[in-house]
């Protein structure tokens, strides 16, 4: 783990070094994620956390089409036998 110094600058924005930038493949304009853990601030950039959070759903997908898609198609089904 690498230490780097960073600099609050006027509004409260953080200004982080380029090495963290490229470091973690940020370019301007791209989106973070920062969670306070214990006192520490953690940043992640916000696709990294999205490709996370797909994998772990990934294996709840349905295969053909969405979930939305198919509870519709249930209800209906439903209402249609009464």
């Amino acid at each position: 783990m690498n230490a780097h110094n960073g600099r609050l600058v006027s509004g409260g924005r953080l200004q982080l070094p380029s090495d963290v930038r490229r470091e973690l493949g940020l370019a301007d304009g791209d989106q973070v994620v920062m969670r306070v853990v214990d006192g520490e601030l953690h940043i992640r950039p916000r696709r990294d956390v999205l490709k996370r959070i797909q994998a772990i759903l990934q294996p709840y997908a349905t295969p053909n089409g969405s979930v939305v898609d198919e509870l519709i198609a249930d209800r209906r089904a439903e209402a249609e036998r009464g």
